[in-house]
Parts: C-alpha cells; structure tokens; sequence
C-alpha cells in the first residue's frame, strides 16, 4: 500500500540492529505500538516468540487482525475470492459519497469501481452475519479488500485528496488478491487503542516504537479506508469527506508528543526499547536522547534515506530529498 511513513526500505536497517542489541529473539515478546500497515510486525512475526501489535485506526488494526492475527492458513481462500470478484455491482455507501455518480462530488474512485467494492464489502459483511465465514476468513477478506481497493484508488497517494482526472491505474477494475499472511505456530495479540493507556497493561522484552513524526493525521489522511473498514453510518463532512471526530494522535500535535512520549517509556515495562525517527520530526534528536538517557542506557543507529514523493500524473514516485533516518535505542534499568 501506499502508505505514509512506511518501513518497508528501512527493515533490514531496523531488524539488524534491534537483533544485534538484544541477542536471540527467538524468547522474545515484541510490542509494536504504532503497526500501521505491519511492515515491521510482520517481519518479526516468525523471529520472535509471539506478538503483541496495536494501531487505533480503524483500516490498521483490519489489516493487523489478518496480518498478525491470522496464524493459520486460510483454507478457502481462492474459493471465497472468486465468488467475491463476480458478485454484482451494488450502489451503497461508497458509491453514494465517494464517486461522482453518487452525487456528492467526489471521485475517489471510479462509479464501476465504486459499485463493486460495495457489493463486495455488503457480502462480507453478510457472509460473517449468516457465519458462512469464519472469523478468519473475514480478516482475510477485509484485508484483500482495502489492499485491492486502494491499488485503484483515484489519489496521488492518501486519502486527503483525490484528483480530478481519473489516473490510469483507477482507470482499471477492481480485482480482488489474497492479503497474504506468514502462518506461525505462536498466536499473536491485535489491539486497537491508544498507545499510551496501552501500554499501562502488556509487559514483554521488546517495545518498538514508531509513532507519527510531523502533524499529518492519518485519520484524515485515510479516512476513506476507516470507512471502508468499519462499513458503518457516517455522515462526511466537506470537499474531501472526512469522517467526523476522527482520533487526533498527540504524536501529531508540537505541545503534546514530547510529555507523551515521556509518559510512554516511563509506563513501558519492556527491557528494549526502539523508537523510529527522523531529522524533520516534531521532536528533536536532542529532546528524545534525553528522555531515553533518563531511563537507561542510550545509543542510537542512523541510515540515511531517499524520501519518495507520490507522481499523481504517472501513478508512480519519484526521488525526493534526503533525510537522516534514526532508531533510538533504550536498555531500560
């Protein structure tokens, strides 16, 4: 996915270090508290003993349940995405506000494509009533779903926005691919809360942190995949369909990250502890050093890193400026 913040270049930079500092992961309990899309989580999914993952937003913590959640095999699902990708097109609630045949003036995606991921979002959701699927399979199914949905979306690359012009990619039809996830023997626990009450109820051996760096929202920024999550009764609001009183993190806001990330590895009973940054977030290098230093032993590692810009006209990125990527690392006394 088109996804801000991503991990995807930097895991090979953040699992060799947290490996190199703590040793043998394979007894390890790993918290990651801010999971997004689960680059990271599902990285170690196999490496450590078990997870514990977490995200408040609604599209996260669908995409975590199958991702993490999910530990076994999904036995049906070539069947169940079949049936899914022939159902037929249904005007519901992404077609009525989120395509322009819908009347509200907007184009997130195309009608055709909007019609279709209603019918198919409406079967899921019937399926799970009837319990045609298991709950698994319903993970599974939600997950394919936003992934495949999002491949045509009509964005340059989030939700704040959409373009005027259908893009060749939202162009094409809607065809739903198997969210594929690393089956393991070890369950793994999914939350959705925020991080700093969290925190006060798991213990484990390894915290990874990343929180959001600068004051974009993602419950602005993907407000479109909240609704497409949760399928629920919502009213937008404004050009762009924002959902109303979406979570605001702290994280984003100058005032609050810096007593809130405080408070975290303060309440954190995890002996490790990760933090992922960079050179242009709201805390400094300096403001996070001393947090970590009061608390324990502190090192950090660096990489520098390429930033990609989303290409609207192309449907591709291009090479940005670069940035100084930090992991911050706590022994914790």
């Amino acid at each position: 996915m088109n996804y801000i913040g991503s991990k995807q270049r930097l895991s090979d930079f953040i699992v060799h270090h947290i490996s190199q500092v703590v040793g043998d992961l394979s007894v390890c309990v790993l918290a990651d508290l801010f999971t997004g899309t689960g680059i990271i989580a599902r990285t170690f999914k196999s490496k450590v003993k078990s997870l514990i993952t977490n995200d408040i937003e609604p599209y996260s913590f669908a995409l975590l349940q199958h991702y993490i959640g999910n530990h076994e095999p999904i036995g049906r699902q070539d069947e169940l995405l079949e049936m899914l990708n022939n159902v037929m097109p249904t005007e519901g609630l992404i077609f009525k506000y989120y395509c322009l045949g819908g009347g509200e003036n907007r184009q997130y995606f195309s009608d055709e494509n909007g019609k279709k991921i209603d019918a198919i979002r409406q079967t899921i959701t019937d399926w799970q009533t009837k319990a045609y699927i298991t709950q698994s399979e319903y993970h599974f199914l939600r997950a394919s779903l936003l992934e495949s949905a999002d491949k045509i979306a009509n964005t340059a690359s989030v939700y704040g926005a959409f373009l005027k012009k259908l893009k060749r990619s939202a162009q094409q039809a809607i065809h739903l691919l198997p969210a594929q996830s690393e089956p393991t023997q070890a369950r793994h626990m999914v939350y959705a809360e925020d991080s700093n009450a969290l925190i006060k109820n798991i213990t484990g051996d390894i915290l990874y942190l990343d929180p959001p760096y600068n004051a974009r929202q993602y419950g602005a920024n993907y407000h479109l995949l909240n609704t497409l999550a949760l399928y629920d009764d919502i009213n937008p609001q404004g050009k762009t369909g924002l959902r109303e009183n979406y979570y605001k993190s702290p994280y984003c806001q100058k005032q609050k990250a810096l007593p809130a990330l405080y408070e975290l590895i303060k309440e954190a009973k995890f002996k490790y502890i990760f933090l992922s940054y960079n050179n242009e977030g709201i805390l400094s290098h300096t403001q996070i050093r001393e947090i970590f230093t009061a608390f324990g032993s502190y090192q950090v590692f660096t990489t520098p890193y390429l930033r990609f810009k989303a290409d609207k006209d192309k449907n591709r990125v291009y090479k940005g400026t670069q940035t100084e990527e930090y992991l911050h690392c706590l022994v914790k006394d």
